[in-house]
This record gives structure tokens, C-alpha cells and sequence, in this order.
């Protein structure tokens, strides 16, 4: 299949996740459009820029999940968008800080969407801090697997 003049979209593209998606983007010939929250942060985009095709095909965009219109320019054209932005980080609060943002930030994403007809499929991912609680310690020996899937009720 020829991917040539493909765009799409990958939101937190400077993830882990995200980083591993634009590098197999790349490597297949698409043209990807990632969005970054600093431009200016070497730590969001040296490693990007750094990428086999980047130089070529890829396109970073400051986007921020809580910014209505924020991800409009980076969608603008696509015919695809990969949804992996998401934030992370420990808090006290994880309904306000975690839950509440990577809900709107999904909405902000989606109705950036809606504006582009070119657009065809949209894929949303989710972090494994969604369902990898279960309260004992990660240590180097654990293999995560469904035995560590948060307790719904917690």
C-alpha cells in the first residue's frame, strides 16, 4: 500500500507511546503532524526531530488538551488521527487533575475533528494508569498484566 502524501495526526507526540507511533509513521512513508505542548522544550522534540523522514515529513504543532481549537491546525488536512495525548503525573487528586482533563482534552480532540472532512478514522488510546492499579508496588520483577487491572469501584 502506498502511503505517500498520507497525513495524519498524533496528539502528545512527544510520549513514549506516541514517540513509537510517529517513528512507525514515518518509517511507512506517512506525513505526520504531531502536537507537542513547547516547541521550544528540546525534551518534547530533539528526539522527534531526530527520526528517519522527519526532517522531510514531519510537522510539530503546540496543542494543548485543556485549549478549545487548540488541535485545529494540527488536524487540519489529515485523513487520520492517532489520540494519545493524555496527562500523567501523580496527584492528590485524580478525578480533577487526571480524569476531568484527559476527558476534556478527548472532547477538545474530537471536536477539532469534526472541522476536517478529509478526515477518516480517528484511533483513541489510553494510558495503562487507567486500569493498572491494584496498590502493591511496582518493582523490576513484576510482569504487569491483567491481574494488576484497577478495581472499577477504586
Amino acid at each position: 500500500m502506498n502511503r505517500e502524501g498520507k497525513v495524519v495526526c498524533v496528539t502528545g507526540g512527544s510520549g513514549y507511546i506516541a514517540s513509537w507511533l510517529v517513528k512507525f509513521l514515518l518509517h511507512h512513508g506517512y506525513t505526520v503532524k504531531a502536537t507537542v505542548l513547547d516547541l521550544n522544550d528540546p525534551k518534547q522534540t530533539e528526539h522527534l526531530f531526530a527520526l528517519d523522514g522527519a526532517k522531510e515529513r514531519l510537522f510539530l504543532f503546540k496543542a494543548n488538551l485543556l485549549e478549545d481549537g487548540s488541535f485545529d491546525s494540527a488536524i487540519d488536512g489529515c485523513e487520520g488521527v492517532f489520540h494519545t495525548a493524555c496527562p500523567l503525573f501523580c496527584t492528590n487528586d485524580p478525578q480533577a487533575e487526571l480524569i476531568d482533563p484527559a476527558v476534556k482534552g478527548t472532547l477538545n480532540v474530537l471536536r477539532s475533528c469534526t472541522k476536517v472532512p478529509s478526515l477518516k478514522r480517528v484511533i483513541i488510546t489510553s494510558s495503562m494508569a487507567s486500569v493498572m492499579f491494584d496498590g502493591k508496588p511496582l518493582i523490576p520483577d513484576v510482569v504487569i498484566d491483567e491481574t494488576w487491572f484497577s478495581d472499577p469501584t477504586y
